[in-house]
């Protein structure tokens, strides 16, 4: 994985995190369920990353 993707996957979890919590924080469900979905989408994309790697 190159650093540049780590970097850009980690800071969209953390950006995904930050909704969480404000959606949470706001009582804003949708908000809150946004977030979870990026730190998903991140998960994702750093696991695919991985397997390129182990590949390699």
């Amino acid at each position: 994985m190159s650093a540049e993707d780590k970097i850009k996957n980690k800071a969209e979890e953390t950006l995904g995190k930050g909704k969480e919590k404000t959606g949470e924080a706001t009582d804003d469900a949708s908000l809150a369920q946004e977030g979870r979905n990026e730190q998903s989408k991140s998960n994702i994309k750093q696991a695919g990353e991985k397997v390129k790697d182990a590949f390699k």
